[in-house]
């Protein structure tokens, strides 16, 4: 394979990688980078050119950003199941209502990737802080302009169309918000700790979902339903306008500091055009989403959907699901966090297989728990929850990991894009669609399914590694 040696001036050692020029494909073990030895003495060269943007200040970013995000995505999910069938929906019935609701909430997963593409041309023409500044702007209104949003009642139709506007310009602004944290947290740790560092930036999921549980939980339970229907929803939405300006002063503070900038241009971090993306990565990107899918199919089958079946079954009160899935995002917390450690000990590619193995097992699972007592559907939410850490917790190492360096910035946006999209975006409306009219077993088959795909990516992608 040709290669070349480039000498990088900010710590004058010689990197080894792969000729731009050369198709490449990997392994989510073995990356097109430098050997480990020639990584680490770099790495620690760089740290201390570079002290202001050590790992752990990465991280910081990583997790805030992140939090933000999954606040304003988990408040709209949380709110597709209590508020909208009745506010936006009232003419269908409750289960119509929810499945309606689902198709809007999906229509964000199908714009991100349109948002990833926008936002990098915006990058491209003026630079990453204008990107992040506009992304986070059009994030937080969006968010809020459906907390102002009236009901059917007061616009009919045209309620329904501005939600779903609004919907549509979250999946945007998100696929903008992409600032290449994690791609550099993953090229400026140690290699024997990038488990580790990989799982920060997903500990954003479960805190951000434990937020937004919390603060409709107190909604919920301290007004009327009349006073929650009417305006209390609506806070929540206020909230994530809130916690999405202070996010975007923390990130930014991080991102356009000329010590980020020189570390991005050292690591050649840097916005490609989608259309190269696809015509030389798209193996990588597809690849890459494939192979967690199975965290990406259990991550709204444990959030949103099962308290839309229990709310529609009334076996419990809304308060005590909300109550045992904050609970579950605590353990989700803490099996992210030994996501890194067991990454670290047995590799990212093995623990995504072993994970995708008990998903596979406990999708048979599935049925009997849902579909049983309270006992037994707060044990698939926590169950649930701890496989979802551990597996969700090593899904970006697959993302960051299989891309040449110059291409890892815009495509671990455009891999997370697909996975979410094909994983997650449709996982509520279609396990809710399908167990309500066939039954529970609908939710073995996604779950499986989603297993089958991550094995069978992360086989492909062993059969190329040895192949290369």
């Amino acid at each position: 394979m040709a290669a070349e040696t480039r000498q990088c001036d900010a710590f004058n050692v010689h990197i080894y990688y792969p000729s731009r020029a050369t198709t490449m494909s990997s392994t989510f073990e073995h990356h097109h980078e430098p050997s480990a030895s020639a990584l680490a003495q770099g790495s620690e060269r760089l740290h201390a050119d570079h002290a202001k943007v050590a790992p752990g200040e990465i991280a910081i970013g990583v997790v805030i950003g992140r939090a933000s995000e999954y606040f304003d995505f988990f408040v709209f999910g949380i709110a597709s199941v209590l508020v909208f069938p009745t506010v936006f929906f009232p003419f269908k019935d409750r289960l119509d209502g929810m499945l309606l609701s689902f198709v809007i909430f999906a229509l964000a997963f199908v714009a991100r990737p349109l948002g990833t593409a926008i936002f990098m041309a915006m990058q491209r023409r003026w630079s990453r802080g204008t990107k992040l500044t506009a992304a986070l702007f059009l994030l937080g209104t969006a968010t809020a302009g459906m907390a102002f949003l009236p009901g059917y009642d007061v616009l009919g139709g045209r309620a329904i169309a501005l939600l779903a506007f609004f919907r549509m310009l979250q999946g945007i602004a998100l696929g903008g918000s992409w600032d290449g944290l994690p791609s550099l947290l993953a090229l400026n740790t140690p290699a024997q700790r990038r488990g580790w560092y990989a799982m920060l930036g997903q500990l954003g999921a479960p805190i951000g979902f434990m937020i937004a549980s919390a603060l409709f939980l107190f909604l919920y339970t301290e007004l009327s339903i009349d006073d929650f229907l009417s305006w209390g929803w609506r806070y929540p939405f206020f909230v994530a306008f809130a916690i999405n300006v202070v996010a975007l002063f923390a990130r930014l503070r991080l991102v356009v500091t000329e010590e980020y900038t020189q570390l991005m241009e050292e690591r050649e971090l840097e916005p490609i055009g989608m259309i190269e993306m696809l015509r030389t990565q798209d193996h990588n990107i597809f690849l890459g989403a494939f192979a967690a899918l199975a965290s990406y199919a259990l991550f709204h089958l444990v959030t949103v959907f099962p308290l839309s079946w229990i709310a529609l079954g009334t076996t419990q009160s809304v308060g005590d699901v909300l109550t045992v899935q904050i609970i579950g995002a605590c353990v989700g917390i803490l099996g992210t966090i030994a996501s890194g450690f067991i990454a670290d000990r047995i590799g990212r590619r093995t623990t995504l297989g072993l994970l995708a193995c008990l998903i596979g097992i406990f999708s048979f699972f599935a049925p009997w728990l849902l579909g049983g007592g309270r006992a037994a559907q707060d044990a698939f939410i926590l169950v649930g929850f701890a496989l979802l850490g551990v597996s969700y917790g090593q899904a970006a190492g697959t993302v960051t990991s299989n891309f040449p360096i110059r291409f890892r910035y815009t495509g671990a946006a455009l891999t997370s894009d697909v996975a979410w999209l094909i994983g997650a975006a449709f996982a509520p409306l279609v396990a809710l669609g399908l167990s309500s009219k066939f039954g529970l077993a609908a939710v073995s088959v996604y779950l499986l399914s989603g297993a089958a795909c991550t094995l069978m990516a992360l086989r492909v992608n062993r059969a190329l590694a040895a192949r290369d």
